[in-house]
């Protein structure tokens, strides 16, 4: 008589198999793809608005120069960079991901479903 119950029985489970997929070197190499963007980028646009925000609240001068008409100075011009700035890390997040991320990701998530989508 088996001692084996189908509780015990080794079996191939699907949390099982997420872990031996978490564990693997590809996946590992995709959080550090994924890492090495968002890090340094979440770094840099942090800075690039707290330079706006420490130069609003402490170089009113220089941030109250007009550069055009009566209207347009530093401050409004940095206000809008921010937006900017903002559009562009998400175009380049996007073609980051298309290049480096995405096509990992596909891969592993077709080993792990079997080809399923």
């Amino acid at each position: 008589m088996s001692t084996d119950t189908p509780a015990t029985a080794p079996t191939d489970s699907e949390p099982e198999r997420y872990l031996a997929v978490q564990r693997s070197d590809e996946f590992a190499g995709l959080r550090r793809a994924l890492r090495g963007f968002v890090f340094p980028m979440t770094i840099a646009f942090f800075l690039w608005y707290a330079l706006y925000v420490i130069l609003s609240a402490y170089a009113r001068d220089f941030m109250g120069t007009r550069l055009f008409g009566s209207n347009i100075n530093v401050a409004l011009v940095f206000g809008l960079l921010q937006f900017v700035s903002t559009f562009l890390i998400a175009w380049l997040y996007s073609r980051y991901a298309d290049r480096k991320i995405d096509p990992v990701a596909d891969k592993i998530r077709g080993e792990l479903t079997g080809g399923e989508s």
